[in-house]
């Protein structure tokens, strides 16, 4: 998962709507997390306050770090599920097939569809 994303998700997760701003490169190490800027309100002219203070106790480096690393675990939990998907039949091949199946037609189609269906599961276990 990339880096920005997993940041993004883990202050989500930790603190929904929290705004914040940061320059360069994604939060990834404790020194960048501090250079995180704070949105800690809005002037009248429509332009964000903003704060090297960071005004929500929840959110430390070691919460935010430990949330990331969760959301990469669950990730890489998942890469069966992301290989499988590009591998499974198409869904019109499902649909063309289970129809014809349905009104009583010839069921070689679903037959097919079963089979290369079964093999993507049993070519790319589940872990």
């Amino acid at each position: 998962m990339e880096d920005f994303k997993k940041f993004t998700i883990a202050i989500t997760n930790l603190k929904p709507d929290t705004q914040y701003v940061y320059k360069g490169d994604t939060p990834t190490t404790e020194e960048l997390f501090n250079e995180v800027e704070w949105v800690i309100g809005i002037k009248q002219n429509g332009t964000a306050t903003l704060t090297k203070t960071n005004p929500h106790p929840e959110l430390t480096w070691s919460a935010v770090n430990a949330e990331m690393d969760r959301l990469q675990a669950e990730y890489e939990a998942q890469e069966y599920a992301r290989n499988r998907q590009v591998e499974y039949p198409a869904t019109t091949e499902f649909l063309e097939a289970y129809t014809e199946k349905e009104i009583g037609g010839d069921s070689t189609k679903w037959n097919a569809y079963v089979v290369k269906y079964n093999k993507v599961r049993s070519d790319v276990p589940k872990p």
